[in-house]
């Protein structure tokens, strides 16, 4: 006679401390849980709706420029420090744990328009509409105390004067030049006053520079003509342009794939393209309802920040049509430069009524450290979310954004005004003869031509 008996250790279920949690015996078969679907369902729109509930992506203001900020860079050597320059002239480094400025860099008599750290960090490249090109040492002792000391100012390494205005600078992601752009773009070497090379194609002017971060000889710019242009520094001329139908603002290279570009535009969109294949977008990122004035992407390379005339920041997937967040208050104006942190925690923006904020790039994050329990729970809520997502009930309530009203109003007209133009092109599409007119996808719409 066979007889089964329950054996059970009492280590197994009894708790060392009264602290600790009473052990649960589960039977994972799941002929046992016929609701377990629903159950989850159940526990995914939860998640979904607890989401909205923490979410409080803004976390503070950094207040000291006395006008609006037109441009930031990264320290690639300091998780914490962030460049900003203003329409006055004034540069400073900020502490972004304790929100102060940590030392200014006076000696710009115009707005400065561009900023750039050397890739170990220790040397910033400034230029602005006075004509100079200034090289700053970037205090390594005074990082670490964040105090505000307004006695604190810098002395630049060096100043080059040129003939022109400059609208940009971008330093190589490995090596000692870096780039100016204004009636043309011009090479810099540190150690030297004068460009070591020169790059124009047309007369218009260059607005904004950008180094591949694969291929340091390779840079992309963009120009006041509508263009975007790929240069070499091993050849003698830029390699290919293109010619779009409005403006591009600012361009940003993809960091996990060094091949892909987006290009943020006057046409309240954001073109990503592929490097290789010019005449066609890869995608087309909509939402913003003003011009997009700057792009970012995030050190992982799956999503990028735009920042918009509209006053608002928008957070977007790499392959994304449209945002995945938007970012806004009542008293940020144009938002005039936006950046990712280095750890892709945090977003910068940098607006028209002279602060900087920094936000959460996941609205709903909990911040500090997190138990092990804490961590399996967030992780299980994102997959419970991830698996349910296509359900109707937790699309919308994932998808739903509060917007401002003019911003509301702004959207709903756009796209009054794009199912219009839809409805008339498959008009006069019905009453032509076949094959006459054929509609062209959007990615390809706004180019007018590709220029070897």
């Amino acid at each position: 006679m066979k007889v089964k008996v329950i054996s059970r250790s009492t280590d197994e279920f009894t708790r060392e401390r009264s602290q600790d949690l009473q052990r649960v015996f589960r039977n994972f078969d799941p002929n046992l849980r016929k609701q377990e679907k629903a159950v989850e369902y159940v526990r995914a729109l939860n998640a979904a709706k607890l989401d909205k509930v923490f979410a409080r992506p803004f976390i503070g203001a950094m207040d000291g420029h006395i006008d609006s900020i037109s441009c930031m860079a990264k320290n690639p050597n300091y998780l914490k420090g962030i460049f900003s320059g203003s329409m006055d002239g004034d540069i400073r480094l900020w502490d972004l744990a304790s929100r102060q400025t940590v030392c200014q860099f006076p000696g710009h008599k115009g707005a400065v328009r561009g900023l750039t750290a050397s890739t170990d960090g220790r040397i910033l490249v400034s230029c602005g509409t006075d004509c100079t090109v200034r090289l700053w040492n970037v205090p390594v002792a005074t990082i670490g105390n964040s105090d505000d000391s307004s006695d604190n100012s810098m002395k630049p390494l060096a100043v080059h004067v040129w003939k022109h205005a400059f609208w940009g600078v971008d330093h190589q992601w490995d090596g000692n030049l870096f780039a100016t752009a204004g009636a043309q773009v011009d090479i810099w070497d540190h150690n030297r006053s004068q460009p070591v090379n020169t790059f124009q194609w047309g007369n218009d002017t260059v607005i904004s520079v950008r180094f591949n971060p694969g291929e340091p000889a390779v840079f992309a710019a963009s120009a006041s003509d509508r263009s975007l242009i790929l240069y070499d520094l091993r050849m003698s001329s830029p390699a290919r342009k293109l010619i779009m139908r409005t403006k591009t603002n600012s361009i940003s290279w993809n960091p996990m794939e060094p091949m892909n570009f987006t290009a943020a535009n006057e046409d309240c969109n954001c073109y990503s393209y592929d490097a290789r294949k010019l005449d066609e977008a890869k995608c087309v990122h909509k939402d913003h309802v003003s011009a997009v004035m700057d792009i970012d992407y995030s050190p992982t390379g799956r999503e990028f920040v735009t920042g918009s005339y509209d006053r608002t920041v928008r957070i977007f997937q790499y392959n994304g049509g449209h945002s995945r967040e938007i970012y806004h208050t009542k008293r940020m104006q144009r938002v005039f430069c936006v950046k990712f942190t280095c750890d892709a925690s945090y977003v910068v923006s940098g607006s028209d009524d002279t602060n900087l904020r920094l936000w959460k790039a996941k609205a709903s994050e909990q911040l500090g450290v997190l138990l092990p329990r804490e961590q399996k729970k967030h992780e299980y809520h994102e997959a419970v979310k991830n698996r349910y997502k296509h359900l109707p009930e937790v699309k919308r309530i994932v998808r739903h954004r509060h917007l401002p009203k003019p911003i509301y109003k702004a959207a709903s007209l756009r796209r009054t005004m794009t199912e219009a133009e839809r409805r008339k092109e498959e008009r006069r599409k019905a009453h032509s003869a076949p094959g006459s007119i054929s509609t062209e996808p959007l990615r390809k719409r706004r180019i007018i031509q590709e220029v070897e």
